[in-house]
């Protein structure tokens, strides 16, 4: 089968790669690298493979305010630990093919044509064979890792691995639903030459052994293979080059700790945007954060330690909030903003109280006021952005050990094993009450391994990263425990929280309309949604 020809192929600048369409090589390359230098040369396959990592970090961390933003919050947000106040709305009337975002699909097939040009042309390259194979395997865990968070997203999806070309970007293709053996046999062949031919010890913003072992892990849990599971994340725990750090270190300021497995880079001097080496400013500090210098403007102004500037689109919910032992699990005053008024206190130069605790929000507003005071995430601030923007070039952990631990411990709950599913279970949940990531400390272990234990853990532990949505809809869980919990409050208040239904058929989300036309309605996709 030919390419997906309705996906517009990339065209890469010097930092991003280039295309491969007919026009473009017409034209005299001036301030562009050649396709021939790219996909024909060692260094230009460097210079390939460098360019995927751009569009990665786009596909997942995009800046400003976009569809592309929307795309990656939904996913954070829509679960049974959210709350929204304003903004795209989650399940809303815009959850259709012909109105909710495309991104995710497009991007994703996009970056997967351009894997595959590299993976293929390196064939002919001659070069260093382990440097030519260390190149390839970092494609090869990028595109199964798209293959795989497409099949999550949307369920039917296509398969293929033949680049685009311009000899044969017009050939007829065959569009039909993959079989979830031969997307899981891809993926997992990618992943597995990935671990054979790539380090632990990899440069910050790189993939490694550990991420590509991470994500083949993540695989056989959907595939249910709970060996498979087990030994990827043993292999990880047991080499020792990534573990858990101490929690107040887990999202500071540095990103590039021992507990990423992978961490997209972030640098304001080498951007500011999405097309060169440094990125654009991301929103996510200011999403998730409360507005609190909209309190009382005679106590308050933007302070960095408070988030700074910042929107107050989405929040953690009082279910997630239910969840936490407040008094004794550290994770509640360091993943979050205090929800505790005398926190915070009066900064306006001149104020007689400067210093003092800010009066109390529940006076200034009885119903409440989610936009200026309410409980909001702290794993995205950042303390070096700039006042008055939302822009923050922090660099962004994407994959974490915490969660192998996690995941390792539901893989070794359904191979019979409860013992050690507690220990890696216990290991996380010490480390979040005592700050310590070696501790010993048994006081408030969980003495059964039972899946409302489990998914409570994961929820204290992982709440807003990019996991929730996908661990529920694995479990079978998604629809049920996002209408249980789930809310939304358009006014952005207390009084006006309300559900927000998700059908059966949103547990795969809508490819895009657009899409669907031009592959000429073929049968098997975006079932439920017509």
């Amino acid at each position: 089968m030919k390419n997906i020809n309705f996906l517009f192929v990339l065209i890469f600048g010097l930092s991003l790669g280039l295309t491969s369409c007919e026009d473009f090589l017409e034209e005299t390359v001036k301030d562009q690298v050649s396709v021939d230098y790219i996909y024909n040369s060692p260094a230009g396959l460097e210079v390939g493979v460098n360019a995927l990592y751009n569009q990665m970090r786009y596909y997942n961390l995009p800046s400003g305010d976009n569809n592309d933003l929307w795309a990656n919050v939904f996913f954070m947000v829509a679960t049974d630990l959210g709350l929204h106040r304003t903004w795209n709305t989650p399940y809303g009337t815009g959850h259709n093919p012909q109105s909710y975002t495309g991104s995710k699909w497009i991007q994703g097939y996009k970056i997967i044509d351009r894997c595959s040009a590299i993976i293929t042309s390196a064939r002919s390259i001659k070069m260093d064979e382990a440097a030519k194979k260390r190149l390839v395997a970092q494609a090869r865990v990028i595109r199964g890792e798209l293959y795989l968070d497409l099949k999550q997203m949307y369920g039917g999806i296509l398969i293929d691995t033949i680049p685009t070309t311009p000899q044969n970007i017009n050939d007829p293709v065959e569009y039909k639903v993959a079989s979830d053996a031969d997307v899981y046999k891809l993926i997992d062949g990618d992943l597995d030459y990935a671990i054979a031919n790539l380090p632990f010890k990899v440069d910050p913003g790189r993939y490694g052994q550990g991420v590509a072992r991470h994500i083949r892990g993540k695989s056989a849990l959907w595939q249910q293979d709970w060996a498979e599971a087990a030994a990827q994340f043993d292999a990880i725990i047991n080499d020792g080059t990534h573990g858990l750090v101490a929690l107040a270190d887990v999202w500071g300021q540095n990103g590039n700790h021992k507990e990423s497995l992978f961490t997209y880079q972030k640098d304001f001097l080498l951007g500011p945007s999405d097309d060169l080496a440094g990125g654009g400013g991301s929103w996510l500090s200011s999403v998730f954060t409360h507005r609190t210098y909209e309190l009382n403007t005679s106590e308050l102004v933007q302070d960095v330690a408070y988030g700074g500037q910042a929107l107050g689109w989405f929040y953690p919910n009082n279910y997630l909030k239910s969840l936490y032992d407040q008094a004794n699990d550290l994770r509640f005053k360091t993943y979050y903003y205090s929800d505790n008024y005398q926190d915070y206190k009066i900064n306006v130069p001149g104020n007689p109280k400067f210093g003092q605790p800010i009066t109390n929000p529940a006076i200034a507003a009885p119903n409440g006021n989610y936009r200026a005071w309410h409980w909001s995430l702290k794993k995205y601030h950042d303390s070096e952005k700039l006042p008055m923007t939302s822009n923050s070039y922090k660099d962004y952990m994407y994959y974490r050990v915490a969660e192998t631990y996690l995941l390792a411990s539901e893989a070794y709950h359904n191979l019979g094993n409860d013992t050690k599913a507690l220990a890696y279970l216990n290991k996380v949940r010490r480390r979040g009450y005592t700050g310590n990531p070696e501790s010993n400390v048994t006081t408030f272990d969980l003495t059964a391994w039972t899946l409302n234990n489990y998914l409570d853990e994961s929820a204290r532990e992982l709440a807003f990263e990019n996991n929730r949505w996908f661990l529920l809809k694995r479990l079978g869980l998604l629809v049920e425990r996002q209408n249980l919990y789930f809310r939304s409050s358009p006014s952005g208040t207390i009084s006006g929280e309300v559900q927000l239904k998700m059908t059966p058929a949103m547990i795969n989300m809508p490819i895009p309309q657009s899409q669907i036309d031009l592959m000429g309605k073929p049968a098997g996709f975006n079932v439920g949604y017509n």
